[in-house]
């Protein structure tokens, strides 16, 4: 790829303005998950290990391009020092004077952060206004947030252009593991696609198909590609009216040499809850009173031989109704065997998407995948084949090869 790096400028003695994201979630005025603040401390310790001084952006929620309390980066500040470990100076006033005299007031080890970059109205027009006066408060741009970069920002596309810019050590652990599992994967790669709709994740299963040499298709999603073909599926979650568009996408991937595993037996129960009375049918026996809620185990064998097959695995939505026991076990049986094949060196894993990830904690075998992204629709729009606005940016060819991929060959 052609972006830079933190090692690729000379920070010594400069304001580097470091875009990260820090839209962490909140209950009663309290951070409820610090991880996105957590991801972020190795960028900062190594601007001010290079000589530089960070100078941090991020938004929190949707302000609209107003000022609102319940939306202020300054309810992070005791967090974020704890996590950093120092004081953290904070702009408030968001005037462009205040702001300029707040940061040429810094020194070495010192950090600042400004106040959420959404109460500026043109932060989410790109207004290139902003942009400009964003940069005049440093003199090299850190982008870091991979998770944002899906957006045409000031904050995450404008300033890029602006100053000599890089990359974070979060975005370079992103965009290195995306490219491992998708751009330039080791093949043969299979995907691992579940979830509750189809037309939630058309763009992604049509570009899979021809990227990877097998789909796996789970979760209410499987049930509308077995409803298409005919297969009884009771009272589960289906949406019918795909049915056509689930038939074009398994023709595709047929024409691209793409194995989609759908689901052969199946978990069906009459009531939607944990522990409810189940039992295990094949395919196309589901009562017409009952619902599919997992896989069933010869499927989880199949799933488990088409891991031991491939050489990259891509995984985002889980198999089954993972939240209700005993309907995760298609989900924690196939994430635990990706975790083995992973430790053993037998492939590459990588998981995005918030469910998936708390899945794959359930079954204690987030730890062993080679990487978990944390960007939630930033890695959805990369998987959909999407050049990301904040990541081109960054490339001097404008990113033109960031999301193109040739085709994955044929077995």
């Amino acid at each position: 790829m052609g972006w830079k790096t933190l090692d690729d400028i000379d920070l010594s003695g400069k304001r580097v303005l470091t875009r990260v994201d820090i839209n962490v979630p909140m209950q009663d005025g309290h951070v409820t998950d610090t991880t996105r603040i957590e991801r972020i401390v190795p960028t900062i310790r190594d601007i001010q290990a290079r000589g530089g001084i960070p100078v941090l952006l991020s938004h929190m929620g949707r302000p609209n391009g107003r000022r609102d309390p319940e939306y202020s980066l300054a309810r992070l500040l005791p967090v974020l020092e704890r996590h950093l470990g120092q004081k953290v100076r904070f702009a408030r006033e968001m005037d462009d004077a205040a702001d300029m005299a707040e940061a040429e007031e810094l020194g070495p080890g010192d950090v600042l952060l400004l106040e959420n970059t959404r109460f500026h109205p043109g932060e989410e027009s790109n207004d290139p206004e902003l942009a400009a006066r964003m940069a005049q408060l440093g003199h090299v741009y850190c982008n870091d947030a991979f998770s944002a970069s899906h957006r045409a920002h000031a904050s995450t596309e404008g300033l890029a252009h602006l100053l000599p810019s890089c990359a974070g050590r979060l975005m370079e652990a992103e965009l290195r593991a995306l490219e491992r599992a998708l751009t330039r994967p080791e093949r043969p790669v299979v995907a691992v696609v579940g979830g509750a709709k189809v037309s939630t994740k058309l763009a992604l299963l049509e570009n899979l198909v021809s990227r990877v040499q097998r789909l796996v298709i789970g979760g209410g999603m499987a049930n509308t590609f077995l409803a298409a073909q005919g297969f009884e599926v009771g009272k589960s979650l289906a949406e019918h009216e795909m049915a056509d568009t689930a038939l074009k996408i398994m023709e595709v991937a047929a024409e691209k040499g793409c194995e989609i595993l759908l689901p052969v037996d199946v978990v069906v129960a009459r009531r939607f809850r944990s522990n409810a009375e189940h039992r295990i049918v094949p395919v196309g026996d589901c009562p017409a009173d009952h619902m599919i809620l997992d896989a069933g185990p010869e499927t989880v064998a199949r799933i488990r031989s088409a891991f031991e097959a491939s050489r990259t695995l891509i995984w985002n939505g889980p198999l089954g109704a993972f939240e209700l026991p005993p309907f995760d076990a298609a989900t924690v049986a196939a994430a635990r065997h990706a975790a083995e094949l992973t430790r053993e060196g037998r492939m590459v894993s990588m998981e995005g998407g918030g469910d998936t990830e708390a899945a794959l904690n359930a079954a204690g075998a987030a730890g062993d995948f080679s990487y978990i992204s944390s960007a939630g629709g930033a890695f959805l729009e990369w998987m959909e084949g999407h050049v990301l606005p904040g990541v081109a940016a960054l490339c001097p060819d404008g990113g033109a090869d960031l999301a193109a991929a040739p085709p994955a060959p044929q077995d």
